[in-house]
């Protein structure tokens, strides 16, 4: 698919090569989210697609059966021998290092098929999310076709190159109501708060919550979800600037946790009862005052650990409350395709709806992504960051 373009969020990006056993870090404490995606060359059952708009975070690559054109690029791409294949532009990695490893090249991509090949692990084209139109299908697939507008999240990488093989199954369909911009810049992001308030934890009205990064990519999300399904939200956030954005959000209660403690605010706000769910993506900083803050049967969810890893919780910390703790991921609540299908459905529909709003921010061509990711790394960036293809 041919993208229009590519969306970058501040998130830890960390690609590994595990056959050397290294990491790439493109930025010290953010991530790059590109809506792009990146030429595959496998040979799988697919779709060619035409990309709109994708975006993508660093991950190893991964056999794909859908091929789509993108003008914007992110995650290493493989390569294999294929038939009808051709030349396109793509973001490599050839080395460790900053932004500035990022490289603009041309790279081979072939037409989907049945077949099966050997990847490549270095050098590898960044990217995991994408939104596009479909060019090309492989034989004998159903369901999607030439034209189509559709997106993914997740596997396989390599969503910063004009165009991408992907597995058929792993794309839905967007409708024609979102944005493809608006869409690339929350497919990941969307779907991860859906998990987490729908089927992680369900919440539900008169719960209470405590969303740590309220103000975050995720977290944003996460307060106008659970404010919509009638939870009282308590949200943390570092600064004055971000605790009016997630009050703007849907939180009822914002803790400046650097100007005060959050657990001794969520036990005043809460009179002592506690709160029924945590969503806890900064980790070792937070991880043992979160599981303070949950009331009787309360649910600790881990999805992320800005800060660091928390340290080892023993059981007993768990039984002094009867309480669930829970390290989840996205890919384990979307495996089967009615799972990927109804995940992405409730984000579109409250997009729709104006019950999620997402903020674009910032662009830049696809071939510039380096230095998006140089921006970010330096904090002239806010909100969600989208690379246009070149030409756009």
């Amino acid at each position: 698919m041919q993208a229009i373009a590519s969306s970058i969020s501040r998130h830890l990006i960390e690609q590994c090569d595990s056959s050397r056993n290294q990491c790439f870090h493109p930025s010290s404490r953010n991530s790059v989210i590109i809506i792009t995606t990146a030429f595959h060359k496998t040979a799988l059952p697919g779709v060619l697609l035409h990309s709109i708009s994708c975006k993508g975070l660093l991950s190893k690559p991964t056999l794909s059966a859908v091929k789509f054109q993108n003008r914007s690029s992110s995650w290493p791409i493989s390569s294999s021998v294929v038939v009808g294949s051709k030349m396109v532009k793509a973001i490599r990695v050839h080395e460790l290092g900053g932004p500035e490893v990022l490289k603009w090249e041309d790279v081979e991509i072939g037409e989907p098929n049945d077949g099966f090949t050997r990847l490549l692990r270095s050098p590898f084209t960044p990217g995991m999310e994408a939104v596009g139109v479909v060019t090309a299908v492989g034989p004998g697939l159903t369901g999607r076709k030439v034209g189509d507008l559709v997106a993914y999240a997740g596997n396989p990488m390599g969503a910063y190159a004009e165009e991408q093989i992907l597995p058929a199954d792993k794309v839905v369909p967007v409708p024609p109501s979102i944005d493809p911009i608006i869409a690339a810049s929350v497919m990941l992001k969307g779907m991860t708060a859906q998990f987490l308030v729908r089927q992680c934890f369900k919440v539900e009205p008169g719960h209470t919550v405590l969303i740590h990064a309220a103000a975050g990519g995720v977290g944003s999300l996460l307060c106008q979800w659970a404010n919509a399904l009638g939870a009282t939200v308590i949200g943390t956030v570092s600064t004055k600037e971000k605790a009016a954005q997630a009050k703007e959000d849907g939180c009822h209660h914002v803790i400046l946790y650097k100007e005060e403690d959050f657990v001794t605010r969520v036990n005043e706000i809460t009179s002592g009862k506690g709160v029924e769910v945590v969503y806890d993506s900064v980790g070792k900083d937070t991880f043992e005052g979160s599981l303070t803050c949950l009331k009787l049967r309360g649910y600790m969810v881990s999805f992320g650990q800005s800060s660091g890893t928390p340290d080892p919780v023993p059981l007993s910390a768990l039984a002094a409350k009867s309480l669930f703790l829970t390290r989840p991921s996205l890919m384990h609540y979307t495996i089967t395709r009615d799972e990927l299908l109804q995940t992405a459905s409730e984000v579109f529909t409250n997009l729709a709806a104006g019950v999620l709003r997402v903020r674009v921010n910032h662009t830049y061509p696809l071939s510039q992504a380096a230095q998006a990711h140089a921006d970010l790394e330096n904090r002239k960036t806010s909100g969600s960051v989208v690379l246009l293809p070149d030409g756009n």
